[in-house]
């Protein structure tokens, strides 16, 4: 009998503590600023663009002209939250910038 008493507090007690476990804020990559976007211009330089972005958070070696701006956030194990914007360069200068994907979309 005192076994049995003994694991229902000891379940009880892991229930107790498991559900009040805190789950941290997770911030990853570029934050991308409305104020910084609308300064944004083509035929800005590379060093212009990050001065005022930040180095980038995705150069592919095999399409140097191209940046990705990655920024994700997660609150407390909820789902993830993600925007992203790509900036191409030509001749060393800002060409275009795609803010199609700009809209936060949300993951599991």
């Amino acid at each position: 009998m005192r076994n049995i008493l003994i694991l229902i507090f000891l379940s009880l007690t892991l229930n107790l503590v498991g559900c009040s476990a805190y789950k941290i804020d997770v911030q990853q990559g570029n934050t991308i600023e409305e104020d910084k976007l609308s300064q944004l211009k083509p035929g800005m330089t590379k060093q212009q663009v990050q001065f005022l972005m930040g180095t980038a958070m995705l150069v592919d070696p095999f399409h140097p002209h191209r940046w990705e701006y990655i920024y994700s956030f997660r609150k407390g194990g909820q789902s993830m939250k993600r925007k992203r914007i790509t900036l191409i360069f030509k001749d060393g200068v800002l060409a275009k910038i795609d803010k199609s994907q700009l809209k936060e979309k949300v993951f599991n």
